[in-house]
């Protein structure tokens, strides 16, 4: 069973089956904006050995561990069942049945009066060691879009290829690149990562790492066919990787069976086996830069990873030329002079201190 959330001005929906935040909408300068991705296929046509969450593909969900794992790929967090629990007003709070190495993990969703955004946090509550995280946020961009970014030191893709013999990826494996403009392309040529799409049919995965100075992470695709501009913010000490998935008709299988189009992963967190050649590098750049690789555990305490989804009316279709926070205002400018200024819980995201940690025990009734 479904539960929803709503604000002035937004609404969500939460399915327990997977933890997934279904579909977000905000009402903006008199528009509807939905902007959150769903498969085109039904539970039934999902092969028996295939990830239990390719059954209700959609929305955003968390996954820990990012990538492979014994409950299926992306962990128990996107392929299990998560209990909503009583919480405060404008919030949503659900605990996740079975524990990820050791530790409780609880999904908040808030919203808050005349702000076009979900604020979504998951604490981790106990536990060992230390995996790949990140949120799996999934954009309907079936007309196209412009993406821009916070500062990265570099983009990089996976150790190989996600498709070879069923399907067709058409990026470098793996390889490094400053420029996102120019990122290297399997035939030799460049893509530029600031459009979608920049192929046909294809499969694709590349990560794009923090510059270590930056405090306020920060993904803006615009979609000018929509007139609309979706946002993920991040403290981008704490999640330091943006992470992109090109699903674009790559994959010639069940259940995608080349149907599965239009689909932008925007992926923040901290995922260094994604990495195809910094993961092998000791020590590896991240790390020697003082950024979080992975999600360390904290067995006596919690740690946490907050992140905010919005969404806006963007009728010029300007690429996004920055970001930019002040008290409790974003602005968002556009390349040719566009601007927005929005209500934010700055606080919130904790970029004034270290937003990972929360080292005393937490007393709720879980």
């Amino acid at each position: 069973m479904s539960h929803t959330l709503s604000a002035r001005g937004i609404s969500l929906t939460f399915a327990p089956q997977g933890g997934v935040l279904h579909q977000f909408e905000v009402t903006d300068e008199g528009a509807t904006i939905a902007p959150l991705h769903r498969a085109p296929w039904s539970p039934e046509e999902v092969p028996a050995d295939a990830p239990p969450h390719q059954r209700w593909l959609a929305g955003d969900f968390l996954a820990v561990p990012f990538g492979p794992s014994p409950d299926g790929l992306h962990g128990l967090t996107a392929n299990g069942d998560w209990r909503v629990t009583p919480s405060a007003p404008g919030t949503l709070r659900a605990v996740l049945e079975g524990a990820v190495q050791g530790a409780t993990v609880v999904k908040e969703l808030s919203l808050a009066d005349d702000h076009p955004f979900v604020y979504q946090r998951h604490l981790f509550i106990g536990g060992t060691g230390a995996l790949p995280a990140a949120n799996h946020a999934m954009i309907s961009v079936p007309n196209g879009a412009k993406l821009s970014f916070s500062r990265k030191r570099w983009w990089e893709s996976l150790p190989e290829p996600p498709e070879t013999t069923r399907g067709r990826s058409c990026l470098a494996y793996p390889r490094r690149a400053e420029d996102a403009a120019e990122f290297p392309a399997a035939d030799g040529t460049t893509v530029n990562l600031h459009r979608y799409p920049w192929g046909a049919a294809h499969e694709d995965f590349v990560a794009g790492i923090e510059d270590p100075a930056s405090r306020l992470g920060w993904t803006a695709v615009v979609r000018p066919a929509e007139g609309d501009l979706i946002l993920t913010l991040r403290n981008a000490r704490a999640l330091p990787m943006t992470m992109l998935w090109h699903s674009n008709g790559g994959r010639d299988y069940a259940p995608w069976n080349s149907r599965h189009t239009g689909c932008l992963g925007i992926e923040e967190g901290a995922a260094l086996p994604v990495l195809g050649l910094s993961s092998q590098e000791t020590p590896d750049p991240l790390t020697a830069a003082g950024q979080p690789a992975l999600l360390t555990l904290a067995p006596l305490g919690t740690v946490e990873m907050r992140h905010i989804l919005g969404a806006i009316r963007w009728p010029t279709g300007q690429s996004v030329a920055g970001v930019m926070l002040e008290g409790d205002e974003l602005t968002v400018t556009g390349d040719w002079g566009a601007e927005r200024k929005l209500p934010l819980r700055a606080a919130w995201l904790g970029l004034g201190a270290d937003p990972v940690a929360a080292k005393k025990p937490l007393d709720w009734d879980l």
